[in-house]
C-alpha cells in the first residue's frame, strides 16, 4: 500500500481514525500543526509523523510530498479545506475529509476539472457526514428512479466532539439551506419543522443545512431536497429565535470567544458513551405521480461510523490503485449499498 496521511491526527476524530488504522494493520503518517501532540501519539502508535501548518502553502506541499492520499480531519473545514486541497492538487495527492459543511462540498465540486487534470480524487464527507445519508439517498433513488423530491432526517446520540461543535456553530452563522428545482436556496434556521416517522416512534425535527442538501443532488439528480435533525420542540423554537440576532455570531471577537469556549467545554463522547448510543436515519422520495418510497437506516454511533468509513474508504482508494479522478460523493464512488458493508448497519424499506 502507498504511503498516506491522517492530518489533524491529534484531534478527537483524527486520533480515533489513527488508532483504528493501526488496529487494522495500517501505517498512516500522522500530521498536524502541534508537534508535541502529534509526536506523542505517533510515538505511542509507532508511526511516522510530520508537522506543518495549513497557513503556509509551501509547508503544505512539502508536508504532502510522497503521500498518495490524505485523510483530512482538522476542521472547521470551511477554513482548512482549501489550503489542503491546493496542496493535494500540487502534489498529486487524493483528498478525503470528514466535513459536513455545504460550502466545502460546493468548493470541492467546483474544482472537479482541476482534480481530473491533476489525476486525483476529491471526496469530502467520508464519515457520518455524509456516508449513511448519501448512500440512503442513492438507494431510495434506485427504488424510485423518477423521484422529484427527497427528504432525509436523522437522530444521532452521544454528544458532539469539539470539531463537530465548532462546525455546527459555523453552520448557525450561515443560516439554513434547502434545494429547490436543483438550486440551493438560503432559508432561515429551523425553517420548517415536522414529525419524523421513525419505526420506534415519531420524533420532532427541524430543517438543518446538512451536507446532503448539496451532495444528494450530485449523487441522485433529485431537484428538491430537505434534511431534518431530530430535536425536542423547545430546541427548534430556540434555534428559530436565533434568526433575529444571528449576525452577532459573525462578529470576530464574539465568534472567537464562542470557539474557545467550545474547545474547552466539549470533550467529545468517550468509548462507553459511543458504544451505548446508535444513530438512525430516515429518508423518503416521491415523484410527480404521488408515489413514494421510504426507508430507515440504523448505524452505530456517528463517531464509530465515521472512523469505520473513513479508514475503510482510505484503504480502499489506496488498494484499488484507482485511476478515477475528479469530485466524488461516497455513493458515486462506492455504490449505494456501501454503507451496508460497514459494521452493524441495516436498512428497511417501505414502498407505497
Amino acid at each position: 500500500m502507498s504511503e498516506w496521511m491522517i492530518y489533524g491526527a491529534n484531534g478527537y476524530t483524527g486520533e480515533l481514525c489513527a488508532r483504528e488504522a493501526v488496529a487494522r494493520g495500517l501505517k498512516p503518517v500522522l500530521a498536524g500543526r502541534r508537534e508535541e501532540a502529534v509526536a506523542g501519539l505517533a510515538s505511542e502508535l509507532r508511526l511516522d509523523y510530520r508537522v506543518f501548518s495549513l497557513d503556509d502553502p509551501d509547508a503544505v506541499r512539502k508536508g504532502l510530498d510522497g503521500m498518495s492520499l490524505v485523510l483530512h480531519c482538522a476542521g472547521p473545514f470551511s477554513a482548512t479545506s482549501k489550503p489542503m486541497v491546493d496542496g493535494c492538487l500540487a502534489t498529486g495527492t487524493h483528498y478525503l475529509d470528514i466535513t459536513g459543511e455545504i460550502s466545502v462540498y460546493e468548493a470541492c465540486h467546483e474544482r472537479d476539472e482541476e482534480a481530473r487534470k491533476a489525476g486525483i480524487m476529491l471526496m469530502p464527507g467520508v464519515g457520518f457526514d455524509i456516508v449513511p445519508t448519501d448512500c440512503l439517498a442513492a438507494m431510495l433513488k434506485e427504488k424510485l428512479p423518477d423521484a422529484t423530491s427527497l427528504t432525509l432526517a436523522f437522530e444521532a446520540g452521544g454528544g458532539p466532539s469539539p470539531g463537530t461543535a465548532k462546525t455546527s456553530f459555523e453552520g448557525l452563522t450561515q443560516g439554513g439551506r434547502v434545494r429547490r428545482d436543483g438550486e440551493l436556496r438560503e432559508v432561515p434556521l429551523a425553517w420548517r419543522t415536522r414529525d419524523i416517522p421513525f419505526a420506534e416512534g415519531s420524533r420532532h425535527g427541524m430543517t438543518i443545512p446538512w451536507g446532503d442538501v448539496y451532495t444528494a443532488y450530485v449523487s441522485t439528480g433529485i431537484p428538491d431536497i430537505e434534511v431534518y435533525l431530530a430535536v425536542p420542540p423547545k430546541v427548534s423554537a430556540r434555534v428559530a429565535r436565533m434568526n433575529r440576532w444571528r449576525w452577532l455570531l459573525t462578529i470576530g471577537p464574539v465568534k472567537r470567544l464562542i470557539m474557545r469556549r467550545i474547545e474547552r467545554q466539549t470533550p467529545g463522547p468517550d468509548e462507553n458513551r459511543r458504544a451505548g448510543t446508535r444513530s438512525r436515519i430516515w429518508g423518503e422520495v416521491s415523484n410527480a405521480a404521488g408515489e413514494s418510497v421510504s426507508a430507515e437506516l440504523h448505524t452505530p454511533n456517528g463517531y464509530d461510523l465515521t472512523v469505520d468509513a473513513a479508514v475503510s474508504i482510505s484503504s480502499q482508494v489506496l488498494d484499488s490503485g484507482t485511476s478515477k479522478s475528479g469530485f466524488f460523493t461516497p455513493s458515486l464512488y462506492l455504490g449505494a449499498d456501501y454503507v451496508l458493508k460497514l459494521r452493524d448497519t441495516e436498512v428497511n424499506f417501505n414502498e407505497d
